[in-house]
């Protein structure tokens, strides 16, 4: 028996808006490399940060590892998973550091979803959802297993 065309229309719609991939794997990782090349250059990003929904506790990120609503987990689309970063909130002043494990946020003009908690330590709330914030790497991982330190590791 054949599936009903709704659900030949629904996975076709799915596959028409799914993250392009050019296939492969990132080195080191089990992860699909994205179309887009990853920013391995150590230069700091600003735009707007938000944070896990708490329906992700728990869910495995794209390294493997659950999502912890307490940990220093964060998502980038265009950063190297393993990086750590410096995330400064611009308008509290406050920053901590995060280590990239996971891909998103899939809003245009965000670059980092935060842990619940991490949101919480730079002053970010829900009343807010998102606030503007400098993403500074402190060490990148790079293509050929070395580590570029990067603008974060200088403050």
């Amino acid at each position: 028996m054949a599936p009903p065309r709704s659900a030949l229309l629904l996975i076709g719609l799915l596959l028409a808006t799914a993250p392009a991939w050019s296939g492969g794997a990132e080195p080191g990782t089990n992860e699909p490399a994205p179309a887009r090349e990853l920013d391995r250059s150590g230069r700091s990003q600003v735009g707007e940060a938000s944070f896990y929904a708490p329906r992700f506790a728990g869910r495995p990120m794209a390294d493997g590892t659950p999502m912890d609503p307490q940990g220093d987990n964060a998502a980038s689309k265009t950063l190297p998973l393993g990086t750590t970063a410096r995330v400064t909130n611009l308008d509290t002043g406050r920053s901590a550091v995060v280590t990239i494990q996971d891909r998103g946020p899939f809003v245009d003009g965000r670059i980092v979803d935060l842990s619940p908690a991490t949101a919480e330590q730079i002053g970010l709330g829900r009343e807010e959802g998102v606030t503007r914030v400098e993403v500074a790497p402190i060490a990148v991982p790079q293509r050929d297993g070395s580590i570029r330190r990067g603008e974060g590791s200088r403050r």
